[in-house]
């Protein structure tokens, strides 16, 4: 094991983020080390060799914690450690080090929207009761109607159905609501509460400490919540005002962060914020806040010329200001990947319309010749790039997965109406003599 935050590469100095191609990594589908058929850690250190020669600066990867995988690793039981079936925390320590080695630098994904059902603290919260302190920690509440029977107000959970599950209480009688924004394996934390603040300041600087380089931010606008929990019109955009998107108060939560991050020099602070307002995605990266965020415009954007040439400027002029880089990126595991995308009659992206994508035909000849057109302009573009790993190999979205095989919670809580994620997350087809 390298000494702790010891290995770092050479070259880009402190700011080596501002122009860096960025390779995503999911894990599980990645490259099998051990044969169980799970990609894994092991995997990844025998593959370094292949993502040094792409050229790529960073590998940034989704949650490698240890987790339930009630939604693929991104409802986490402990942030300071591995999954079981990905490897160890020696195993992330080697793979940073050999990474390093190679000039790779390695990000990594936080959730601080919220925490898995299992974590300690919810578990704990659940057996302390109504009004503790374990509870505060999250958003218990109690719920509308003469019993209690309704939840406390109408939000909606992002992943289809109601934000708000009800517990049984210690004594066996029905309790309290929970709010959870994605699943109900999920609880939000309450970021009001300075236990969370706190604890989530530790992670960042436990492995800043392992010589991890950069943080990508989970759900980066969703962190605070208006604490009186106004119900919300069912279109009601994001926007001021709105009670759990976008809030002011969560610019508060990234300037303590950034205090953190630079307490090591050269580490990064990514947000992934879903706004589809450029100004407001623009606060995020102001002075002491975040390095960079995400730029969803681009990759929301339809394959039209004039569309693209609008949301390149308007991204560079609303940058410029901050003097933060411009982000650049196609695709994502969260959404549908961009050959497909780009072979459909309606070329466009919004989480919320994926269900009525999937009803048009593709044309992969099609999709395949627009996607490496857009590859080639998005490389020339000023500032860093993201490629999700597949992307190099020209790869499409499989919607013909059997439902029996699905485990996006958004196909469940959807009741199928929504195909969800699985479709940009199968295995990468790697070469070779044994399956």
């Amino acid at each position: 094991m390298h000494e702790t935050g010891s290995c770092v590469p050479s070259g880009g100095g402190d700011s080596w983020w501002r122009s860096a191609a960025i390779y995503q990594l999911y894990v599980r589908s990645f490259a099998d080390g051990n044969g169980d058929g799970v990609g894994d850690l092991a995997g990844v250190r025998s593959c370094l060799a292949y993502l040094a020669d792409l050229g790529v600066d960073a590998i940034w990867f989704n949650p490698w914690y240890p987790s339930p995988m009630s939604d693929a690793g991104y409802d986490i039981s402990d942030y300071r450690g591995i999954e079981p079936v990905f490897g160890t925390l020696a195993d992330a320590d080697a793979l940073i080090s050999e990474a390093h080695a190679m000039g790779i630098r390695i990000i990594i994904d936080v959730v601080p929207n919220h925490a898995s059902d299992q974590h300690p603290w919810f578990t704990a919260a659940l057996a302390a009761g109504p009004g503790s302190a374990e509870r505060d920690r999250f958003w218990f509440r109690p719920g509308r109607g003469p019993s209690g029977d309704e939840p406390p107000n109408n939000w909606q959970s992002i992943f289809g159905g109601p934000a708000w599950t009800r517990v049984t209480e210690p004594d066996g009688s029905p309790g309290e609501w929970y709010l959870h924004l994605f699943a109900p394996q999920q609880p939000d934390y309450n970021w009001g509460n300075a236990d969370v603040r706190h604890e989530f300041e530790d992670v960042l600087r436990f492995w800043f400490g392992r010589g991890v380089d950069g943080i990508r931010i989970d759900s980066g606008a969703l962190l605070t919540k208006d604490p009186r929990l106004p119900d919300v019109g069912l279109d009601e955009p994001p926007g001021p005002g709105h009670p759990f998107t976008d809030r002011d108060d969560v610019h508060d939560v990234y300037r303590s962060w950034r205090a953190v991050a630079d307490e090591y020099p050269g580490r990064v602070l990514i947000g992934e914020i879903w706004l589809p307002d450029a100004a407001r995605l623009a606060r995020y990266v102001t002075a002491g806040e975040l390095h960079t965020v995400f730029n969803f415009p681009y990759l929301s954007c339809p394959w039209d010329a004039a569309a693209l040439r609008r949301v390149i400027e308007e991204t560079l002029a609303l940058n410029e200001p901050a003097g933060a880089p411009a982000t650049w990126v196609l695709s994502n595991h969260d959404v549908d990947r961009i050959v497909s995308r780009y072979g459909r009659a309606d070329t466009a992206f919004d989480l919320l319309r994926r269900r009525y994508f999937h009803n048009f035909p593709v044309d992969l000849a099609l999709g395949t010749k627009r996607a490496r057109a857009a590859a080639l302009l998005t490389m020339a573009l000023p500032g860093s790039v993201y490629i999700y790993q597949g992307e190099e190999l020209g790869l499409w979205e499989v919607q013909d997965i059997p439902d029996d095989l699905r485990q996006d919670p958004i196909w469940r809580r959807t009741h199928g109406a929504d195909p969800g994620r699985d479709g940009s997350r199968v295995p990468l087809p790697w070469s070779g003599t044994e399956p």
